[in-house]
C-alpha cells in the first residue's frame, strides 16, 4: 500500500475552567506525566517517523518545552500558536503541511488513544480519503423542542471522537473556506467541500478529559494497561 507522510495536528487550547484548576487540563498530571505528554506519546509510538504539530496558546509553550525531546529520534514536534476558535487553531497547524500527507487532527485532552486506532485511521484515510472514529450511544436520549420533548432512536446517532483523519488534499482546500460558526469539527468543514466522510469504530477508552472525574477514570484505565 502507498506510504505517505504522517502529520498529527494536536489541538490543546483549553483553559481548564471546567476542571476548576489553575493549570490548564492538558497539563494536569496523569500517572506522573502531563495529560498532553500521553497524547503526543501515543502518536510517536504509532509512527516513529510522524511529524507532530502541537497547537497551543503561546503562553503555554513553556509547559511543553521541557519534555519535547523525550520521544523517539524520528519524531519531529513543532509548536504552533493557537487561534481564536478550533477552526482557526487547526488552520494554523495546517500551515506545517508542505507536501501530500495523511493528516490527523486530535484533541490534546484525549490521552488514551491507542496506537491501533491511530494506525486504523491512517489506513482508512489512505483508501477512503477520511476516517472519523465513532462509538455507539449507550444512554437513552430525548430531543427538546421548546416546551416539548420526545424520545429518539439512539441507533441513529453516534458519538464522534478524534483523531479525525484526512488526506491533505481534502483538508487543506476545506480550511481555505471562510470561517462559519457551523464548523463544529473538521468533518463538517470537509463536508462543506462536498466530500462524504467515512466513519470507523472508535474506542470506549478514548475519552476526553474535561472534568475531574475524567482524570480519575483515565488514571484507572492507564493502571489497567500497565
Amino acid at each position: 500500500m502507498e506510504q505517505r507522510k504522517k502529520i498529527a495536528i494536536i489541538v490543546a487550547g483549553g483553559s481548564g475552567t471546567r476542571m476548576g484548576s489553575a493549570v490548564p487540563k492538558q497539563f494536569l498530571e496523569l500517572s506522573g506525566k502531563p495529560v498532553l505528554w500521553h497524547t503526543v506519546n501515543a502518536f510517536a509510538t504509532a509512527f516513529p517517523d510522524i511529524h507532530i504539530v502541537l497547537v497551543l496558546p503561546e503562553p503555554h509553550f513553556d509547559y511543553v518545552r521541557p519534555w519535547l525531546h523525550e520521544f523517539s529520534t524520528g519524531v519531529v514536534v513543532t509548536l504552533v500558536k493557537g487561534g481564536e476558535t478550533r477552526f482557526h487553531s487547526v488552520k494554523n497547524g495546517l500551515s506545517e503541511v508542505k507536501e501530500p500527507a495523511v493528516v490527523f487532527v486530535h484533541d490534546g485532552v484525549r490521552p488514551l488513544i491507542s496506537t491501533a486506532l491511530i494506525r486504523s485511521c491512517y489506513e482508512t484515510a489512505l483508501s477512503a480519503g477520511s476516517a472519523i472514529p465513532v462509538i455507539d450511544m449507550k444512554d437513552s436520549i430525548r430531543q427538546i423542542e421548546g416546551e416539548q420533548n420526545k424520545a429518539v432512536d439512539r441507533e441513529q446517532f453516534k458519538i464522534i471522537q478524534t483523531p479525525q483523519t484526512f488526506l491533505s488534499e481534502w483538508l487543506l482546500p476545506a480550511f481555505s473556506l471562510p470561517y462559519d460558526p457551523l464548523f463544529t469539527d473538521e468533518a463538517t468543514v470537509v463536508e462543506r467541500q462536498g466530500h462524504r466522510v467515512h466513519l470507523v469504530p472508535g474506542e470506549e477508552a478514548n475519552i476526553k478529559i474535561t472534568r475531574p472525574l475524567d482524570l480519575t477514570i483515565a488514571s484507572a484505565l492507564l493502571k489497567e494497561r500497565s
